[in-house]
């Protein structure tokens, strides 16, 4: 199958909308693949995002339960976090583990490099199985009220086929180590 990859899109001009410390908004004046003028928004990433699946030894996973202000609404997702652009994403992974849910880990396997919105953002996300665990204290920041819920792989996964997990990392990380255990 020979599929022509060059970008069939021409960028007539590009104006900066917003900027804060997480993110940047740009409005772009655009020709589309048909010929026809048009608008883009982008959403750039000021920082990588950080997915991590915790299993211990049992086959249990800890999911972390928050309130999104952007859905309004509660979420159960995996411990995530971003990770500044010249940080190493791993170092950032141990982290995140570590203030989320209280957790290091001996084992890490990296699991993914993902784009979790690829029509209005240009974030990349990295995933990571976290394995050989060994429990502390968490240190969530002052942003973040979390809860800490142990469950088996298994029933995470069912959380993830009735959408009771709707986040896309978690959603994607989730399912790659039920493959990885024949799940």
């Amino acid at each position: 199958m020979n599929v022509d990859t060059t970008n069939p899109w021409k960028t007539l001009s590009s104006k900066p909308v917003y900027s804060n410390p997480w993110i940047a908004v740009r409005e772009e004046q655009v020709i589309n693949p048909s010929g026809g003028e048009g608008i883009y928004g982008v959403v750039s990433m000021k920082n990588l995002a950080i997915g991590i699946v915790p299993v211990d030894a049992d086959g249990y996973t800890y999911l972390v339960g928050q309130y999104r202000y952007t859905l309004n609404e509660y979420t159960w997702e995996i411990p995530e976090g971003g990770c500044p652009m010249n940080t190493d994403p791993l170092d950032t992974a141990k982290r995140e583990l570590k203030e989320e849910t209280g957790y290091t880990a001996n084992k890490w396997t990296k699991l993914s490099r993902i784009h979790t919105s690829n029509s209005v953002t240009d974030e990349v996300g990295f995933l990571y199985l976290a394995e050989e665990l060994t429990p502390g204290e968490s240190m969530p920041e002052e942003t973040e009220k979390l809860s800490v819920r142990k469950v088996h792989l298994k029933e995470a996964i069912d959380m993830v086929m009735r959408s009771e997990i709707t986040d896309s990392m978690s959603t994607t990380a989730l399912l790659m180590v039920a493959r990885l255990r024949g799940i």
